[in-house]
């Protein structure tokens, strides 16, 4: 069976920032083979951008909501999206990086 690909915006609130949160997010999401890319925002979020199987995806958002052990995650916003399989690789991005 093939599993099509999926992709989302994920937007995690809390105190997300200066935490290892992107690192965490790096590490999970490479575990699980995911492709796509975590950066910070001027807002103090932090945002996701990954393709994958829709249960894999699933299963990152998960870890996103507990996070590494200093964060304080308040709330995770999943925007699901069509998927373009066009990202390799999971990195981190700074500001002015994303598309």
């Amino acid at each position: 069976m093939t599993t099509s690909i999926a992709a989302a915006d994920i937007a995690v609130h809390g105190r997300v920032q200066g935490v290892g949160y992107r690192d965490y997010t790096q590490r999970r999401a490479a575990l699980l083979g995911l492709a796509g890319y975590v950066m910070n925002t001027s807002d103090g979020r932090v945002l996701v951008r990954v393709e994958g199987p829709r249960p894999v995806i699933e299963e990152l958002v998960r870890a996103l909501e507990t996070g590494p052990r200093l964060s304080r995650v308040k709330n995770v916003s999943v925007r699901w999206l069509p998927a373009a399989d066009g990202l390799a690789g999971f990195d981190i991005r700074y500001a002015g990086s994303a598309p």
